[in-house]
């Protein structure tokens, strides 16, 4: 290869680790002043030990289907070490064993209800629905002080309750939301799980969800886990107010920012765990609702995102091996700069991936295979945007729903 055009590939490499160098940067600052800024659920604990709470909470879940999973939940919640909880369990339209399951689990303790559900309203979505009849029908929910919508799919830390309780009430919210941590078994999971999660918190930041001035708030919920005030609650007029939502978590954080309500969002840090899908195609389908409603429905949206989830997350990265495998292989100072340069940039990559990971709650182990999951999250964005285009309906808690792209999208 000519000189000349040697120099111009070696060039090249410098300037995309420079790029790569830039990007891993402001990941490391945007972690770490988050960190900073923000408690964990575990935060809690101790607050709670300062001053326990004495609220009367009543733990509300919706549940399609849930027979594998429920018990586990069930179990978690009867081992809280906070007595003044009930829970509702609002199972909707199940064809399963999930009453059964829960029975059995439950084994009598009086702490628990369980409601039945056997249809849903055309203008309702499914699991809003059962949601909001959980809460309608039991007694419990009506005299509740603090109301707690959780998934069936959820596993509580016997101090989870008690800590947000105290949390809520020291950070003075009207809704506190948990990032749960998520389970990171299946091989899925361990390659595109927490590049999926990258990408979601990428638009809704936790600094900027948790602003106080509900101006500049960008917000944000996750339906995993919604800790309400009660008050606040049927002050917006409940599920009521959100029910045509398939992303009813975000649509409850923007009615109330829009009321200037506070909200919070917090990483849960092991105090809620999940495990969201069983299978791969679980996976995409669940991801791909995800991504279109957080876009609010916007095709342009899904389609940078798309791109930059596979810019950042595969081509710098690689471009800059390339760079230093090219920089090795060449003699001179050009060549030595370029090496040096690019191996800065892979650290400061592999650093921010490092915090990345241990803030999902993810291993280490996983790490380099990241760059296969951001390319699978990007595939996930395209799928999810030519959805949106193709008017292609989307399966939901025994339901289907046809989506309108946004008029801007």
């Amino acid at each position: 290869m000519p000189p000349a055009a040697i120099d111009i590939l070696l060039f090249t490499g410098i300037a995309f680790s420079v790029g790569l160098f830039c990007y891993a940067a402001v990941v490391c600052y945007q972690l770490l002043r988050t960190d900073a800024a923000l408690p964990t659920a575990r935060a809690g604990i101790a607050l709670a030990d300062e001053k326990p709470p004495a609220h009367k909470l009543c733990i509300i879940v919706p549940a399609h289907n849930e027979a594998g999973s429920i018990a586990t939940l069930i179990r978690s919640l009867k081992a809280q070490d906070y007595d003044r909880l009930r829970v509702v369990l609002a199972l909707d339209r199940c064809t399963d064993d999930t009453r059964g399951v829960a029975e059995r689990a439950i084994d009598r303790d009086p702490r628990f209800e369980i409601i039945e559900i056997t249809e849903c309203p055309d203008d309702w979505a499914g699991k809003v629905h059962a949601a909001w009849s959980g809460y309608q029908r039991s007694q419990h929910a009506q005299s509740a002080d603090a109301l707690l919508f959780t998934d069936a799919d959820t596993e509580f830390d016997p101090a989870c309750v008690r800590a947000c309780l105290a949390l809520a009430s020291h950070r003075r919210l009207d809704m506190l939301s948990l990032f749960c941590t998520l389970r990171s078994e299946l091989w899925f999971e361990r390659v595109a799980q927490t590049a999926a999660g990258f990408e979601l918190v990428r638009q809704y930041p936790l600094i900027r969800a948790n602003l106080e001035d509900h101006t500049r708030r960008r917000p944000f919920a996750n339906g995993q886990f919604m800790l309400f005030d009660a008050g606040a609650y049927r002050a917006i007029g409940g599920h009521e107010s959100v029910k045509a939502a398939l992303l009813e978590d975000i649509a409850f954080a923007r009615v109330l920012t829009y009321r200037g309500m506070r909200t919070g969002l917090l990483r849960a840090e092991g105090l809620v765990t999940c495990n969201m899908y069983d299978t791969w195609a679980e996976f995409r389908k669940g991801w791909k609702r995800i991504y279109t409603e957080s876009a609010n429905r916007e095709r342009g949206r899904l389609r940078r995102y798309a791109l930059r989830a596979r810019l950042t997350g595969v081509v710098l990265p690689c471009i800059t091996i390339g760079a230093l495998a090219a920089g090795l292989l060449t003699a001179g100072p050009l060549g030595i700069a370029t090496a040096a340069i690019a191996a800065i940039a892979l650290a400061a990559w592999v650093v921010s991936l490092a915090l990345l990971y241990r803030r999902s709650g993810a291993t280490l182990l996983d790490l380099p295979a990241f760059p296969i999951g951001a390319w699978l999250v990007g595939s996930i964005f395209r799928e999810a945007w030519s959805d949106l285009v193709r008017g292609k309906p989307t399966s939901w808690g025994g339901r289907e729903y046809v989506r309108t792209p946004a008029a801007r999208g």
